[in-house]
């Protein structure tokens, strides 16, 4: 299996003037395109270091799509960082992957080299790359690591995930078989690069032939202008994203596939959208940043399902004791398939989860029906999905319970017919919301600070004495359907 990036160069010979990328400022060629990625791989090889693992720290734009897919001619591994992390966040994620280089932007810089000794400022990169030659003999090895994403454990701590060139490669026959894209496509991405449906949207339309449009950040009224005087077929997105887009009140007749993933899509959300672009195509996909594509559902009917397996994927559903269990049967949720990533980065090595016959777990419970439509039940992890975010409540408890007036602290996630769901905190101890959520801000995200604050005389346990989540659970849920 080759290299991801292998069909750039034939692209750039047989259409070297059709559109690759474009943006508000820019828009670059295949044959463009093509010379700027094989420069920045030669610039990567021409280090000698042993450890070929590059991270970065860009805003959205061609510099970031230009490191990534270079890095993945090279032979390279790419790590994305998320210039919303505190400098804590982003420390710990750099001490985690241990790259050689970083590439940043200026403003950043100052912070980033006081964190990794080798950081270079993104104008200086390029005019280095500038002067690499314009074409690359691609190693056509398929196992080898090319991208690095983070997830986080049960304790809360960010964990280092890793994927070889062969699973995207896996996941771009999906694209092809089941969402039916091709070299002819002209695909909006609306949303942040750092967020892996994102970029590989923009990677896999460049690595397969079509044309990506990018944003500087999401702006429903720009994605709407961009689709109505742009070309474009297809729109990677995530329901959030929708709910913004319908409080435009636009009608737009052309057809346009939108492919979303995050959180479930709600039927009332499918109908809106559904008026406002009558030529609508839309499919849904299930799957995790381990997983990658699940399933996935176009059709009308089944609407609570999350559709069925993807090309290439196998789904079990299995019991307590690891057997198969039968239609309608909840269980937890076993896949196999060449998307699989490699494993987690733990000490320097890679663990897999994979058992010896290749089957995957992340611990999501679910059943399927007579026909193959697999149905969630809900995610065993404690994992909050915000929009398409993952929000790991260990995270945010570990910050709440530094301050010295918390006497415990639980983070669970809330309905939210906006978001999917949202962080809600309970705890015990003599505080208050506004102290709690100005220490959340100093050491996380944004988008990580609990939407709501509970505070309460007594948390119930477990019978291992653990603060009991579904009892916490239900009692918010009582409390609010109460109102």
């Amino acid at each position: 299996m080759m290299n991801i990036t292998a069909n750039i160069e034939k692209f750039a010979e047989g259409s070297p003037n059709k559109a690759a990328i474009i943006t508000k400022d820019e828009a670059l060629n295949y044959k463009d395109w093509n010379t700027l990625v094989c420069k920045t791989a030669n610039w990567l090889k021409s280090f000698s270091f042993e450890n070929k693992t590059a991270g970065f720290l860009l805003p959205n734009g061609i510099p970031f799509l230009q490191l990534f897919t270079g890095a993945s001619m090279a032979g390279w591994t790419a790590v994305p960082y998320d210039l919303k992390w505190k400098a804590e966040e982003l420390n710990e994620r750099i001490r985690i992957s241990s790259p050689s280089i970083i590439v940043t932007v200026k403003e950043y810089y100052d912070q980033v080299s006081s964190m990794h000794p080798f950081v270079l400022v993104w104008d200086d990169a390029f005019m280095k790359i500038g002067g690499q030659n314009n074409s690359f003999n691609i190693d056509s090895e398929s196992n080898k690591p090319f991208y690095m994403g983070f997830t986080s454990g049960t304790t809360g701590s960010p964990k280092a995930f890793i994927r070889s060139q062969r699973s995207w490669a896996a996941s771009f026959r999906v694209n092809e078989h089941d969402f039916k894209m091709d070299e002819k496509e002209h695909v909006l991405i609306p949303g942040s690069l750092i967020h892996s449906h994102f970029l590989y949207g923009a990677v896999s339309t460049l690595c397969t032939g079509g044309t990506v449009y990018l944003l500087d950040k999401f702006n429903a009224a720009q994605a709407l202008l961009c689709i109505e005087e742009q070309p474009i077929t297809a729109l990677y997105t995530v329901p959030t994203m929708v709910s913004a887009i319908l409080k435009e009140k636009r009608n737009i007749e052309k057809p346009v596939k939108i492919i979303s993933s995050g959180a479930k899509w709600d039927e009332e959300s499918k109908q809106e959208i559904s008026k406002m672009f009558p030529k609508l195509s839309m499919t849904e996909f299930y799957g995790a940043s381990e997983l990658s594509y699940v399933s996935f559902h176009a059709e009308v009917r089944k609407a609570e399902s999350v559709g069925k397996p993807c090309h290439g994927v196998e789904i079990e559903i299995r019991g307590t004791k690891g057997d198969k269990l039968a239609p309608y049967e909840i269980g937890k949720i076993y896949v196999r398939s060449d998307l699989i990533f490699d494993g987690y980065l733990l000490n320097g090595a890679i663990h897999t989860i994979q058992d010896q016959d290749g089957w995957a777990t992340v611990d999501d419970m679910g059943y399927v029906d007579e026909e193959g439509y697999l149905f969630i039940n809900g995610r065993e992890k404690n994992i909050i999905l915000y929009g398409a975010i993952n929000i790991f409540p260990e995270e945010i408890e570990k910050v709440i319970s530094q301050h010295p007036a918390v006497e415990e602290a639980a983070v669970i996630g809330m309905e939210d017919p906006y978001w999917g769901q949202i962080a809600v905190a309970i705890i015990k101890g003599k505080t208050d919301a506004l102290e709690l959520k100005r220490l959340c801000k100093n050491h996380l995200a944004s988008y990580k600070i609990p939407r709501k604050w509970i505070f309460t005389e007594e948390m119930p346990y477990t019978a291992g004495g653990k603060i009991a989540r579904a009892e916490l659970r239900q009692s918010l849920e009582r409390k609010v359907n109460s109102h």
